[in-house]
């Protein structure tokens, strides 16, 4: 069964700092980009980075030069740093990966004050 676990996300003032971490199981890590989401009360998930298998990564335009997206194929984890965060970085969010089909974590929160 493939599983992700987001966790990592809390409280945090305006221009601080927080690392997520996306555990995952189930599946061959190695083979599968893994990708965050994150959504804010009202709005529409939206692309926040991705890191492909072979380590490559893409970022949203909003995050670019803030957030770094890495992974661990020996922990088969996914990691995401967020740093100089903006309360318009507040959302709930996601991990995901593509095995037959779109498989998501349940979220963690990010809230950030300003």
């Amino acid at each position: 069964q493939v599983q992700l676990v987001e966790s990592g996300g809390g409280l945090v003032q305006s221009g601080g700092s927080l690392t997520l971490s996306c555990q995952t199981s189930g599946y061959v890590f190695n083979m599968n980009a893994v990708t965050w989401y994150r959504q804010a009360p009202g709005k529409e998930r939206e692309l926040v980075a991705s890191i492909t298998s072979k380590g490559a990564t893409t970022y949203a335009d909003s995050v670019k030069g803030r957030f770094t997206v890495s992974r661990d194929s020996a922990k088969k984890a996914g990691y995401l740093q967020m740093n100089g965060l903006k309360p318009e970085d507040s959302g709930i969010y996601y991990c995901t990966t593509f095995i037959r089909q779109q498989i998501w974590g349940q979220g963690t929160q990010v809230t950030v004050s300003p």
